[in-house]
This record gives C-alpha cells, structure tokens and sequence, in this order.
C-alpha cells in the first residue's frame, strides 16, 4: 500500500474518531446544562412558592391583629357611648331564715344585645306586594354596609403594612421553622424534594439572623438567593439563601451513562492512532531491508570480483615464480575476505537492535594493531576514489578490553562514512589518530567531507535517522550505522561525540576504558 493512500486513510479515521468524540462531548455538555437549567428553575419556582407563603402568612397575622384591635375599640367606644347594641338586666337574691333574719344577698348581672333597629319586614294584607321587595332592599343595604366596614379595616391593615412591616427585624416577621416547611413543600411539589439543603437567611443589613445547623459556606458560591418579602423596599429586603450539596452528584448521574461511550472512544483513538504508528514503522522496515539488500548485493559484488580476480592470478605459472608477487596476491584475498566478513556481519548487525544489549565477547586488544588492520584492509576502497589514509597512532598504552570484532566494525563504519559523504570536488582525506588520556584509550577518526550542519549533529546517533543530503543521491544506507557505533561504545562503557562544520568535515572521538584502569 502507498504512504499516500496510508495518510489518506489515516486522516479519514482520526477526523472520524475526533468527531465522534467532539460529538459526544457537546451532548454530555448539552446534558449537564440542560439538568442544570432545569434544576435552577424549579428551585426559583419553589423559593418564589415559598417567598409568597412567608408573605401570606404575614399578611393573616396582621388582619388578625388589626381586626382584632379594631372590633375591640369599636366594643369600648359603644359602652362609652351608653350600652350601644347591648342592655344590661340587674337581678338581686337574697337568703332568710324562717325567722325573717336576711344571711346573704347576691347580686346577678345580664347582659343581653339590644333587638336589631334595622327595620322589620311588615307584611300587610293588603300591601303584601309592596313589602317584600322593601324588606329584601334593607338586607341588601345592611350587607353592604358591612361590606363597606369590613372593607375599610383590610384598607387600614394594607396601609399599615406598606408603611411599617418593613421596619421590624425579619425574626419578628418570619417565623423560621414555618420557613423550613414552605421551602420543603415549594420543592416537593416543583418535583425535586429527595433533594438534601441548607439554608440561611439575612437581614436587610446584611446580616445573618439564622442558619442552619449544618450550612457549609464552601458551597455558597452555588446558592440560590431569593428575598423573603417582594413588597419591601430594595434597600431594606431581607433573603433567604439556599444551598443544594448533592446538586453536583444529580448532575453526575445525568449523564453518568455517557461515560463508558466516551471512555471506548478514546480507547479506540489512541488504538487508532498506535496501529497507524506501527503500519509506518512496518513499511518503512520493509523499505530499509529492501534497501539493505540492494545495498548488500552490490557491496558483496567487490570483494567476491577481487578474490576470483587474485584467484585467476594464482593459477599463472608466473606468479608462483616471484614470491612478492605471490605475497600481495595473498593478502589482497585476506583483506577482500575480511572485507566480505565485515558485509556478513553487518547483516547481523540488524538483529541487535531487537535485543537490549549486544552479545560480546571481549579480550585483550591492541587498540593501534587493530586500527592498522583495519586502515590496511580499507586502504583499496580510499584508493578506489583517489583518496588517502594517514594515521598518528600515539597511544602509549593501546591495550582495551574489547570485542575484536564489534570495534573493527564501529572503525570501519566511521571510515566508510567518511568515504560515502565526501565532497566530489575535493580529494577524500582521512587521518585516524590515537592518544591517551586519564585511563582512557582515545581514538578519532576525521574527513574532509561535507559536514554536517549544527542542528542536525545531535540526531547523528539515533536509530534510523539519516542527514539530508540535499542532491546527493548516490549515498546508500538505512540509519542503522551510527546507531550500532554508539550501541557498541556504550555497551563498552565507553563515549563517542561529533565535532563538524559543513564543507569542511567530521571528526568522530571515541574514549574507551584502557585495559590496567
């Protein structure tokens, strides 16, 4: 499959999952405010119920009162004014002996309501026609009077409660428990009474006049106020705050359901997202074996062409008849063979990567015989492009604890680099160079290739990554040898570092352990 149609299909997927994911956030969010708004509103419903029943209550208290005060100043001022509508009867007993001596005498008082001096319905024989609408016109007028009275003491108590109720403190108007009970009922019948509150209320100067036992200020933020007595003044309201601690947990539940859905999304997404990750790892795998077997078919073609060109050789008469010649002939195949050894072991070089820690098999090494070899054996590829080799192998103390063969590869891969980025217009130069420093075993390798830019330098040694070349296109590889020269000095105990400037060169430094330290 392409990388394109790879991208294509990705992006459908991940804007797919992303949007099923953004939907089911918008509904969860939909939910929750949609409950909210719902909650708000029936809790305004019941406290607005509440506000009313507190205001009711009052307004009874003062017609009782009133009224009440009223009948009774009405009663004095009619003994004041001679009995009014009542008529007091005396009667007096007294207790005698049969002798005629009087013991005791008491006084009995009774009062009795005058007869009503509305006039009576007189029904006459002969003007009975007549009487009957007068009489039902006087019950009308003294219904109407009543009316009249009764109308005027509601007047009296309205007046007085617009103009002086709002002056008593709020516990002298609000009997707090009865409080309790309207709340309570208000959010019974607005279908949200299962829930838990708490309340306060505050006077009109701020105040607060009563809590509850167990009110928490934390959750006061999220209260809902109400005044007490619409009718007041704004300067001079008191409230009633009420706090819910178990809104947050009915909000929850609401759209607690959508949770699992949203859980398997995002456990989908990063499902998603992670196979896509591995389908390009696995193609660009595919592609780094396809180009490392190219790459190994042609490296092989060299020395295989260079050992059956010695061997042809051997076979002249004439060769065996001058021992320098034969002496070169041999040892051209000895190093086409390590060369061809090298290719071999490169190949295994891939399956190191899978393992956390290479398989060595250290011993006693020459650190300068070893690079000697080495420069000898890669002397034909420098030749090859008109190159040179020098070396200042210094090292007075060269010995290392090492695996021969993973160092011979980590030199000749420095060096092969060397040769595949050096600049064509200029002669390929390499100078190899051992010292010593503080039980260390130095060793550099350095070109006169093109170099390589700063940013890119600290990226040199990670796995599968190569520098951009810009038009060279001839250069081969995979990202693989860098990253196998830091994995083999590292498991040596060893450190490497890069030091380069683009279009002069590269110079690579190794330390490793030396063998008496």
């Amino acid at each position: 499959m392409k990388k394109s149609t790879i991208w294509i299909l990705g992006i459908v997927m991940g804007l797919s999952f992303l949007s099923l994911l953004y939907l089911q956030i918008s509904y969860i969010e939909e939910i929750v405010k949609m409950r909210n708004e719902q909650f708000d509103e029936s809790v305004k419903r019941a406290l607005m119920a509440a506000s009313k029943d507190v205001e009711s209550a009052e307004v009874a208290r003062w017609l009782r009162e009133d009224i009440s005060e009223a009948e009774k100043k009405a009663w004095e001022q009619a003994q004041a004014a001679g009995g009014g509508g009542q008529v007091m009867q005396t009667q007096r007993f007294t207790f005698a002996t049969p002798d005629g001596s009087i013991h005791s005498s008491v006084e009995l008082k009774k009062f009795s309501n005058k007869p009503s001096e509305l006039p009576r319905a007189m029904i006459s024989r002969k003007h009975g026609a007549k009487t009957i609408p007068q009489t039902a016109r006087s019950y009308a007028d003294m219904i109407k009077n009543r009316y009249l009275y009764q109308r005027a003491l509601v007047d009296d108590v309205v007046f007085n409660m617009l103009y002086h109720a709002s002056d008593k403190p709020v516990e002298e108007r609000v009997n707090f428990k009865n409080l309790d009970q309207y709340i309570k009922s208000g959010l019974i019948d607005n279908g949200i009474g299962d829930f838990d509150y708490h309340f306060k209320v505050i006077d009109r100067d701020g105040r607060e006049v009563y809590r509850c036992s167990d009110y928490n200020d934390e959750g006061s933020d999220d209260s809902y106020s109400q005044p007490l007595f619409l009718n007041d003044p704004p300067a001079r309201m008191s409230l009633v705050k009420v706090h819910f601690p178990g809104k947050k947990d009915y909000l929850f539940d609401s759209v607690r359901f959508m949770i699992p859905s949203l859980i398997f999304t995002v456990v989908l997404l990063i499902t998603f997202i992670f196979t896509i990750y591995i389908v390009f790892r696995q193609k660009k795998l595919t592609e780094m074996k396809n180009d490392f077997i190219n790459n190994m078919t042609h490296e092989f073609k060299t020395p295989i062409s260079t050992i059956s060109l010695a061997a042809q050789m051997l076979n002249d008469p004439s060769v065996g008849k001058s021992p320098a010649m034969f002496q070169h002939i041999s040892g051209v195949i000895n190093d086409e063979t390590k060369r061809l050894r090298f290719q071999v072991e490169k190949v295994l070089q891939m399956s190191m990567f899978d393992r956390q820690k290479a398989t060595l098999k250290p011993k006693e090494l020459d650190a300068n015989e070893l690079i000697k070899s080495v420069i000898h054996t890669f002397a034909l590829k420098v030749e090859r492009y008109n190159g040179k080799i020098d070396s200042a192998l210094e090292a007075t103390n060269p010995f290392i604890f090492a695996d021969e063969m993973h160092i011979t590869n980590v030199i000749f891969n420095l060096m092969d680099n060397a040769v595949k980025y050096k600049r064509p217009d200029v002669e390929l130069h390499l100078m190899v160079k051992t010292w010593n420093e503080p039980g260390k075993v130095m060793i550099s390798v350095q070109d006169n290739g093109i170099g390589i830019k700063k940013e890119n330098l600290k990226k040199i040694f990670e796995k599968f990554y190569r520098v951009h070349t810009g038009n060279l296109h001839d250069v081969k590889g995979f990202g693989l040898g860098l990253a196998y020269v830091k994995k083999i000095i590292t498991d040596h105990k060893g450190t490497i570092r890069a030091e380069s400037e683009p279009n002069i060169g590269t110079k690579f430094i190794i330390a490793l352990p030396s063998l008496k330290n």
